[in-house]
Formats: C-alpha cells, sequence, structure tokens
C-alpha cells in the first residue's frame, strides 16, 4: 500500500523537482492524492484505480494511474486547462503465476518514455522518446 503522504521525491515534475502529495480520499478500489497546499481552483491530482473483470483463466485486472492539474488556459485565461495523463495496465490475472512478464512490459513502456537509446538516466524533463510522442503528438 501507498504511503499517506508522498513527500520523499516518489513524485517529481519535468524539472526533477520533487511535488508533495497527500492523500485525500479512497473509495472501493480508487485512492486520490492531491498536491500538498493546493488551490481549491487548480486541482492537481494522482488518482489509482483498479477494477477486475472476467473469471477463471479469463480473468482480468485493469488498473490505471493518473496525474491531473487544473491550469489557467494559456490562450483564454478564463477558461481553465487541464492537462492529463494515464498509465493503464491490464494483466490476465487468471491466466499467470506471477507477474514477471507483466513487470518486463510496464519496465519497457517506462524505459521508453523516460531514456533515450542509450541512456541510463531518468529524463524527467520529458525528452525521452515515448515522452516526446505524447506531449508533441508524433508518431
Amino acid at each position: 500500500m501507498i504511503t499517506n503522504t508522498l513527500n520523499t521525491n516518489e513524485v517529481k515534475n519535468a524539472a526533477g523537482t520533487e511535488v508533495e502529495f497527500q492523500h485525500l480520499q479512497s473509495e472501493g478500489r480508487t485512492r486520490t492524492f492531491s498536491v500538498i497546499g493546493e488551490t481549491p481552483s487548480a486541482e492537481h491530482r494522482i488518482d489509482i484505480s483498479h477494477v477486475e473483470i472476467g473469471t477463471g483463466i479469463g480473468k482480468r485486472r485493469r488498473s490505471k494511474v493518473g496525474v491531473s492539474k487544473v491550469i489557467a488556459g494559456q490562450v483564454d485565461t478564463t477558461i481553465p486547462a487541464e492537462p492529463l495523463f494515464y498509465i493503464v495496465g491490464d494483466i490476465p490475472i487468471g491466466n499467470m503465476t506471477s507477474y514477471t512478464e507483466a513487470k518486463n512490459v510496464l519496465a519497457e513502456l517506462l524505459s521508453f518514455c523516460a531514456s533515450l537509446g542509450a541512456s541510463t538516466t531518468i529524463l524527467y524533463d520529458c525528452t525521452g522518446n515515448g515522452a516526446d510522442v505524447l506531449i508533441n503528438g508524433g508518431l
């Protein structure tokens, strides 16, 4: 289980600076964190949720982790803008005995988003191959 306060470098922004979050609410298999010191009109959230579907070997768990932030519109400042990103995992838990390959697939996604080829460091500035295509709409 994740701690109620994320304040020891668990979350960093594009500059590599820590952003601190605190538990806001939980309901069923959903949990929400808000940035510490959040302005009510500028929600900054981390959302985690899980749902299981199917039975037997067809049983799957879909898990989602998302980060969203309401900001002032940069073209029309009277209309808020909300960038948000999600990672969604869909694991066939009814037909797996270990998470080894699920971990490999997630590691490949994370490394694709946070690195460049031979780099061995995490690129928080979103210049990793996958992050760049997500930000700039490239293929």
